[in-house]
């Protein structure tokens, strides 16, 4: 069986921990998820990804903005440097493997990142304010569409040029990383998903699949891709 190494949350009572929605998407996609420990140790981290066939960059807290050579503005939320510490160096080992990466929300940013992207620190005050993105009180709902390029593999994983889903972020990507695709955009124009072509699999997206995945097969289908890419 495939095995799928998932990136921790670290909680304020120095706790690693995961949601059970990304669980159950990789499981049901045929893979086991593997929670990933919390280190800066890059012996550690090598030997980590000799053990899984994918990597799952996972949601939480904002990037650090040093780590795309920014100051941290007053509209930039909570960070998370422990985080950083660990997934910066740990995505760009597996990029150099050539492993299966799907990133999600902060996995995207720090995918983008780690390719040399940059961020709007808080999408209302730096980008625009039209279009609510922090829709926290539905977290688990459908809010806004994104519009998918036809021909980027989010296009061939959906079959859909036009997807509803949820948004729990208030930052965004605002330049994507070095060899990076846009693949779908919100209304508003704003970045909502980005891949690395030429690769097995590299694809980060914006919102959370995983809390739709149990209702809607369009998201189901992303961690389907993912998990096939992983065994070949």
């Amino acid at each position: 069986m495939r095995l799928i190494g998932i990136t921790p949350t670290l909680t304020d009572k120095g706790n690693i921990t995961i949601g059970q929605d990304y669980i159950d998407a990789v499981i049901r996609a045929g893979a086991l998820p593997v929670l990933l420990p919390l280190t800066k140790n890059k012996t550690l981290m090598e030997e980590m990804l000799g053990h899984i066939d994918g990597l799952l960059l996972t949601g939480g807290d904002d990037v650090g903005p040093q780590m795309y050579g920014e100051e941290k503005l007053p509209c930039c939320g909570e960070t998370a440097p422990r985080r950083d510490e660990m997934e910066f160096p740990l995505c760009r080992m597996a990029l150099d493997r050539d492993m299966p990466i799907l990133a999600i929300c902060r996995g995207h940013q720090v995918l983008s990142c780690t390719l040399g992207g940059n961020m709007f620190q808080d999408i209302a005050t730096q980008f625009s304010a039209d279009l609510r993105h922090p829709r926290s009180d539905m977290p688990r709902d459908k809010v806004h569409k994104v519009l998918v390029e036809k021909g980027t593999l989010l296009h061939a994983i959906t079959g859909q040029t036009e997807l509803e889903v949820n948004s729990r972020h208030h930052q965004a990507v605002k330049m994507p990383g070095q060899g990076m695709t846009v693949c779908a955009r919100a209304t508003d124009g704003l970045i909502e998903a980005a891949e690395l072509s030429g690769r097995k699999f590299v694809l980060g997206v914006q919102w959370h699949p995983e809390s739709l995945s149990d209702r809607y097969p369009e998201a189901q289908a992303l961690f389907n891709a993912f998990a096939e890419a992983c065994g070949q």
